[in-house]
């Protein structure tokens, strides 16, 4: 039996290798779209900036309502077929881009793509659980973060290509090849093993499951998803906050983000270590939401420095804010496994991602607001959230592990399988 190293982002041979494979075809996708969308819906389609932004809200919104239903029926069948499914459906919607001539046209696939795109989140979560076991579903997860920065990464270097062409062809092109790799990847999920479930949960009554009902668990959810704020703040504020407020050239904004990226793939594995359990995990959310306001305080004095001093200040706030997020990512995900009901799991992830979701769909408008007509003052606020945040989630978990039935001890930091579970 192969040794997996404790800080290699690769896993050894097995379904997890699979699932690494799938992800790292999907986020070079992703890395395709996100790089490249806004143009293509401008440049080549014609649409507005404005209609692009009230879309894009309107949809992220709307889909929402997808990740708990999805969830709940990742409990009712097999995870594998499902995503693959899903997959097949989001490559079929991601090429109908090309078919966008309006903006009804627009938000219409938009809002589709949101929806397949926030179901797929709860379903992936049941399928991360599925092959990686309790014991190791925490480290699973964190090593698909690490190969999802790599792919995310390399699609956006592709992305590029187009944007240095800037034809109809090579926006095109770049749509096709997002379509394609969800193809690619749902042929590659279907090579795992399938994970039916050991017995299918009864419907809830009244339509609120387990889960929407779980006062404890939705309060522990409610801090990840407070601190999730800190997505927003590294690819929305931060490039605007270097632009508007610093003495840093303009591509710093890029070398912040190449930063970030190589410090999660080199990063993500090795600090997944104990947080596989409530308690452990809850400290770790801990130590995230203080490392995060420490990221806040730094890059607050970026805005009083002259240019050598603030690119230092930049890359030292973009390293620990890094291994903040890194800690928040694996706190969230060991606590919204071990809290959850093991019949329930797809179910309980799904509340926790539209928990999530809501954060980022009042990020942007919020941060913007508070930070960058704020300034400094507005990110000494961020980080006091952050810092309080972090202090009251091993309290609230603590109440949570309290409601639950007792079950047998399980050890703080178990072995993980070799072969992803």
């Amino acid at each position: 039996m192969s040794r997996w190293p404790g800080s290699s982002p690769i896993p050894p041979p097995g379904p997890l290798r699979t699932l690494a494979w799938a992800t790292l075809t999907n986020t070079m996708g992703m890395g395709l779209w996100v790089a490249g969308s806004a143009l293509f819906l401008t440049r080549s389609v014609g649409l507005s900036t404005r209609s692009v932004g009230v879309g894009l809200t309107i949809a992220a919104l709307v889909g929402l309502v997808a990740s708990v239903p999805f969830g709940r029926l990742a409990d009712r069948r097999d995870p594998r077929t499902l995503r693959a499914v899903l997959q097949l459906l989001q490559a079929v919607v991601a090429a109908s881009y090309l078919l966008i001539d309006s903006v009804a046209s627009f938000v219409v696939v938009a809002v589709l793509s949101a929806l397949l795109a926030t179901g797929n989140l709860a379903v992936r979560a049941a399928l991360v659980a599925a092959v990686g076991g309790p014991q190791g579903r925490v480290r699973a997860f964190a090593t698909l973060r690490a190969v999802a920065n790599l792919g995310t990464g390399v699609g956006a270097v592709l992305a590029g290509l187009a944007l240095v062409a800037d034809t109809r062809a090579a926006y095109q092109l770049l749509v096709l090849g997002n379509a394609a790799t969800f193809a690619l990847s749902a042929m590659l999920v279907m090579r795992l093993p399938p994970f039916p479930p050991e017995s299918v949960p009864a419907a809830p009554k009244g339509g609120l499951g387990p889960a929407l009902r779980d006062a404890p668990f939705i309060a522990v959810s409610a801090t990840s998803a407070v601190l999730s704020l800190h997505s927003v703040v590294l690819t929305l504020i931060i490039p605007l906050w270097v632009v508007s407020h610093t003495a840093a050239p303009t591509v710093m904004v890029a070398a912040i983000l190449v930063t970030n990226t190589v410090l999660t793939v080199l990063l993500a594995v090795r600090l997944s270590r104990g947080a596989q359990t409530a308690t452990p995990a809850a400290r770790t959310m801990r130590r995230a939401g203080l490392t995060l306001a420490a990221a806040m305080l730094l890059l607050a004095g970026t805005s009083a420095l002259p240019t050598g001093p603030t690119i230092a200040l930049l890359l030292v706030a973009t390293t620990v804010y890094t291994i903040g997020d890194l800690w928040h990512a694996v706190g969230g995900t060991g606590l919204a496994y071990d809290l959850a009901t093991p019949e329930f799991v797809g179910e309980y992830q799904g509340v926790a991602g539209l928990l999530n979701g809501l954060a980022g769909a009042v990020g942007p408008a919020l941060l913007t607001l508070l930070i960058l007509d704020g300034g400094r003052l507005g990110w000494v606020a961020l980080a006091l959230l952050f810092a309080v945040t972090g202090l009251f989630a091993p309290r609230l978990t603590q109440w949570a592990v309290s409601t639950r039935h007792p079950t047998a001890p399980t050890p703080e930091h178990p072995p993980v399988p070799a072969g992803g579970g």
